[in-house]
């Protein structure tokens, strides 16, 4: 004896692919690149500290690297690191250095739109 074949079920058709899909992860590709573009443009220089600090008057700073390029840290006044400045006053909205006068040391910085000036004193190494 030979069993019967099994029935024979047709194949169920495919889907029709959704126009709104395709529309959609376009969409949502262009949302992720613009998302991806302002987070690094705005977040990266913060979580890789290459941000440029806006001390306030009163903190000391650390000034490394070119002059055209400067990195400032804020650090504790003790420390007795070397290129440690204690900020004098702080001139916001401009790039004038000249606004700290003659005698302290000034570094024009720009932190996202703000644009500012540190008026440092150089603190004699310990």
């Amino acid at each position: 004896m030979t069993t019967p074949p099994a029935p024979f079920a047709p194949e169920q058709p495919a889907a029709p692919a959704k126009k709104g899909g395709a529309l959609l992860k376009k969409v949502g590709g262009i949302v992720v690149a613009i998302v991806v573009a302002v987070a690094v443009k705005l977040g990266l220089p913060h979580l890789t500290g290459d941000a440029p600090v806006h001390a306030e008057a009163g903190e000391c700073v650390t000034v490394t690297g070119p002059d055209n390029d400067p990195k400032v840290d804020t650090v504790d006044c003790s420390s007795g690191k070397a290129d440690l400045f204690k900020v004098v006053k702080v001139i916001d909205n401009t790039f004038d250095l000249n606004k700290c006068g003659d005698e302290l040391s000034a570094l024009a910085q720009q932190l996202g739109s703000d644009k500012f000036v540190l008026c440092l004193d150089e603190v004699a190494a310990k």
